[in-house]
């Protein structure tokens, strides 16, 4: 039976743009189906090199290795990259023997108006040519460089970059010249990372969508800085760090979703400071929240009218449920509620909007706050109960007597069980 191949007819663009979605090695190998294909690989627009692609790798072949990665780069009338990335993986062979040329590629791929650089190497310093944060074609920067410290060129000019991914590294203030040089950037991240010698983390960005900032609480817990944010139109912030020493956050009235992990020492400045901050993000509709502590002062939370979704994950505590049901009675529009805390119970002003509720980690000592849910919640609609940390006696036990509340209530809710 003979059996058309259709695929090899597409124009080689269409296949190019296919070849770009295979693993580099994968995509090389399609050269020995016919003499059509023999090259088509090298005009890919997405050049990936992970721990896949360098699996196989020996002291016999990694030259060999080298050289078609120079070839495949450097090589003239090369189409465009949409996308160039490294990961850690070929730092394990960039030793006093194989002397990769990390920069020299970079610079291959930024010849070629390449989109988006992602980095993912263990040491960076004199790797990243100045050029890097010049290029006009650039839309996403990724940099993830384990215990770095980045420095900057003065003249950055990075006029398409959208999006600026930073992970593992240190920074000190010319990361703000950096980023306010950066004039249409809509998603920054600093994840795990840190400031040293800064004494204000000053962000003005007024097209940002999207922020996270993500300091490693461990190590550098004591380092005092002010934050400061202007970005009005973000839709989207993730934020964990101990209290900072101060707050000014813009008014953020399309912020959807917020991902708050926040950690203070209980003192009355650390909770004055920690409610300024959560005032500023009054607006989102979407929050969740973890903490070790009431780091908050209820008598100056404000109102969150527009919040609709709220998920609790409270750390470490003793006694807090008080504080948390004070929270609650900001939030008179709530729908959708998930704790994870063992004792609560739901304020009335929640009656006539809670219509789904999920409790984690559930345990049979609590079932008395489910019944309260069932008797006060008017218009709930879904109720979720996991008990992963129950014994299997003690989930027949449990699944039992929750089945006969739903029954007793004679409410129309869907019950759905996590075992």
């Amino acid at each position: 039976m003979c059996v058309e191949d259709r695929i090899s007819s597409f124009p080689d663009p269409i296949l190019c743009h296919i070849l770009s979605f295979l693993p580099i090695k994968e995509a090389v190998r399609t050269s020995i189906i016919s003499t059509k294909w023999r090259y088509l690989f090298a005009s890919i627009s997405t050049i990936k090199f992970d721990g896949y692609s360098m699996s196989g790798l020996t002291d016999r072949n990694i030259d060999s290795f080298k050289n078609f990665v120079d070839r495949l780069l450097k090589s003239p009338d090369q189409v465009r990259l949409d996308c160039f990335r490294l990961s850690h993986e070929i730092c394990l062979w960039n030793d006093g023997d194989h002397d990769f040329d990390i920069s020299g590629w970079i610079c291959a791929a930024l010849c070629r108006g390449v989109k988006e650089i992602d980095l993912q190497l263990g040491y960076l310093e004199d790797i990243l040519p100045a050029v890097l944060f010049t290029c006009g074609s650039l839309v996403t920067l990724k940099l993830d460089a384990v215990g770095h410290k980045f420095k900057f060129p003065s003249d950055v000019c990075l006029g398409n970059l959208k999006t600026l991914h930073f992970r593992d590294s240190f920074f000190g203030d010319c990361i703000l010249r950096f980023i306010s040089n950066c004039h249409v950037l809509e998603d920054l991240a600093f994840i795990e990372c840190d400031f040293y010698n800064t004494s204000v983390i000053n962000i003005q960005t007024p097209l940002l969508k999207r922020f996270i900032l993500d300091f490693d609480l461990g190590e550098f817990g004591d380092l005092k800085y002010v934050v400061v944010i202007n970005a009005p139109t973000l839709v989207y912030f993730q934020y964990t760090d101990v209290v900072a020493q101060g707050y000014t956050l813009s008014t953020m009235k399309s912020l959807e979703k917020a991902h708050i992990s926040i950690s203070g020492c209980g003192t009355i400045d650390s909770q004055t400071i920690a409610t300024h901050f959560i005032q500023g993000i009054c607006n989102v509709r979407s929050l969740r929240l973890t903490i070790n502590e009431g780091v908050f002062r209820t008598s100056q939370l404000p109102i969150f009218h527009n919040l609709i979704e709220f998920e609790f994950l409270g750390r470490g505590f003793n006694g807090r449920e008080i504080w948390l049901v004070e929270f609650l009675h900001r939030m008179p529009n709530l729908k959708t509620l998930t704790i994870n805390f063992p004792a609560f119970e739901v304020p009335s002003c929640l009656s006539f909007h809670l219509k789904e509720i999920e409790v984690s980690c559930f345990s049979t000592h609590i079932i008395e706050m489910v019944s309260y849910f069932l008797d006060n919640a008017m218009i709930l609609e879904k109720l979720i109960i996991s008990m992963d940390a129950l014994t299997v006696t003690q989930k027949k036990k449990a699944r039992n007597q929750l089945l006969q509340l739903v029954k007793s209530s004679k409410k129309c809710l869907k019950l759905v069980v996590i075992l």
